[in-house]
C-alpha cells in the first residue's frame, strides 16, 4: 500500500486546512474526517466531461492535492493512504450502495474503510469520505443510531454479507444505505473494472448525471445538474441555477469546486452540456406531469 512522503502529507493537510501532523488518535481522526468531507466534495464532474481520472492511490492523492476531487474510489483511496501514512491502521473493504427502491448489495461499486484504534474504548471505526453526504464524522463499528447535525445514520449487521455491516442513510437522503463486506482488500485491483464501468460505459449512471455533494456541520449540499439542494435543520431547499455564472459561483463558493483543470472554454462547454441535459429533463418532467 502507498505511503506518502512528508511533502505529500503536508500538501494533503493543506488542502484540508489542517496545520500540523498529530499522532494517531480518535480526536485527530475526527478532525481529518470532518475536514475531508467538507472541503473535498464527491463529484462526477470528470466523468460527465469525458475526462475520468485513474483510481490508483498515487494518482488520487495527486488529484486531491492539486485542487481537484473525484468520487468514492478517488476520495477513499487517497484518504486511506493519508491515514496509513499518519500511522493509522486502515482496512479497505468491498461495499455496495443501495439506491432508493432497490435491494441491498455488495457489488464492489463502493470502497469502504475502517480504522482500528487499539487504545480507544471503541476499537473499530467506520471512516468514509467517499459517500458525499454521509457521514460527517467517523462512526463506531457498533450497532446503533447516530445523529450528526440534522441527519441521522444507523449502523446494523449486513443482511447480504455474513460478518459484514450496514450503514443506513438518513430517511430523507438520496440513497438508502451501504453494505460492507468484512474481508480486507490488500489493494484496489478489485475496484478497477468497476471504475472503468462507472467512468466510461454508456450504461453508467454517472455518464450523463452531473453531481457534486458534500457534508458540513449543519447539513449537506448537492448540485444535481442545475439544481442546488440544501439539507439543514430547517428542511430541504432547492434552487434552480439558471445561468453559467450562478452555477460556477455555487460550485466554487459552496463546494470549493473551481474546475481548476478546465480552461474557460472547457468550462463553457461543460456548462452547455450540463444545462442541455437539465433542460431536456425539465421537458420530460413537464410531458409526464
Amino acid at each position: 500500500m502507498l505511503m506518502l512522503t512528508g511533502s505529500e502529507i503536508q500538501s494533503y493537510l493543506a488542502r484540508l486546512g489542517i496545520p500540523e501532523v498529530q499522532p494517531p488518535s480518535l480526536s485527530y481522526l475526527r478532525e481529518l474526517h470532518k475536514a475531508h468531507v467538507e472541503k473535498i466534495p464527491w463529484q462526477t464532474v470528470d466523468i460527465v466531461a469525458g475526462r475520468p481520472a485513474p483510481i490508483d492511490p498515487a494518482s488520487s492523492v495527486r488529484l486531491l492535492t492539486t485542487g481537484r476531487s473525484g468520487y468514492c474510489f478517488h476520495l477513499n483511496g487517497a484518504f486511506q493512504a493519508l491515514l496509513r501514512s499518519l500511522g493509522y491502521r486502515v482496512s479497505c473493504h468491498r461495499a455496495g450502495v443501495q439506491p432508493l427502491g432497490q435491494e441491498p448489495r455488495i457489488n464492489s461499486f463502493h470502497l469502504g474503510l475502517t480504522v482500528t484504534l487499539p487504545d480507544e474504548e471503541e476499537p473499530r471505526w467506520i471512516v468514509d469520505a467517499g459517500l458525499g453526504d454521509m457521514p460527517f464524522e467517523p462512526l463506531p463499528l457498533r450497532s446503533g443510531e447516530y445523529p450528526q447535525g440534522p441527519l441521522r445514520y444507523r449502523v446494523t449487521d449486513s443482511g447480504v454479507a455474513e460478518g459484514g455491516w450496514r450503514l443506513e442513510h438518513d430517511p430523507f437522503a438520496s440513497f438508502t444505505g451501504v453494505d460492507v463486506a468484512p474481508e480486507e482488500e490488500k489493494d484496489l485491483s478489485v475496484f478497477v473494472p468497476k471504475h472503468e464501468f462507472y467512468s466510461t460505459s454508456p450504461e453508467s449512471p454517472w455518464i450523463n448525471l452531473f453531481l457534486v455533494r458534500h457534508r458540513h456541520a449543519e447539513g449537506s449540499n448537492e448540485v444535481r445538474g442545475c439544481i442546488w439542494i440544501r439539507h439543514d435543520s430547517s428542511g430541504v431547499a432547492k434552487t434552480e441555477l439558471r445561468t453559467r455564472e450562478q452555477w460556477l459561483e455555487v460550485l466554487g463558493d459552496v463546494f470549493g469546486e473551481h474546475l481548476v483543470q478546465y480552461s474557460p472554454l472547457e468550462r463553457e462547454e461543460l456548462w452547455k452540456r450540463v444545462h442541455g441535459i437539465h433542460e431536456e429533463w425539465k421537458r420530460t418532467r413537464d410531458r409526464t406531469g
